[in-house]
């Protein structure tokens, strides 16, 4: 059997790696497929250099986010309480839920902030009072706020 050959992926290609990885292949699918149409590259040493300066740039912004995101969690906690106002009815029944984007524009509102709606867990919230609602920033990072939901 031939011996592989490694080759850095120009694009995404689907079961064999992202765009940036090094990655081994035949040496017939390199040179009939993925050279020919500029999908990857042979590996020289200076390629070597792209690919780890690149892999520590990412590195660098994942941490970069993590951070914003510790300080976003911090800055929500601190203000601690959102209030969301509703049309109520009989026995502090509100009319409707309350939803994520009500939510996120009560945030919004208070911290002059914006959070995307979609990272927003609320509870069901039928009737008036407190809730706790989750706020996932980032996948390590989850804050929880509080919900005062008050009558219109």
């Amino acid at each position: 059997m031939a011996q592989r050959v490694q080759v850095v992926l120009k694009e995404d290609i689907r079961k064999l790696g992202e765009n940036g990885d090094l990655v081994e292949v035949a040496p017939g699918y390199a040179r009939n497929y993925l050279l020919p149409r500029g999908l990857a590259v042979r590996v020289t040493p200076g390629i070597l250099k792209q690919v780890e300066r690149r892999r520590e740039e990412e590195r660098q912004r994942l941490i970069e986010e993590k951070q914003q995101a510790e300080s976003m969690k911090t800055a929500l906690e601190t203000v601690g309480r959102f209030t969301v106002k509703k049309q109520v009815g009989e026995g502090e029944a509100i009319f409707g839920t309350v939803t994520d984007r009500e939510v996120a524009d009560a945030i919004q509102e208070s911290t002059s902030k914006e959070i995307d709606r979609h990272v927003i867990t609320v509870p069901d919230i039928n009737k008036l009072g407190f809730y706790n609602a989750t706020v996932k920033l980032h996948p390590d990072v989850t804050a929880t706020v509080e919900i005062h939901v008050a009558a219109l």
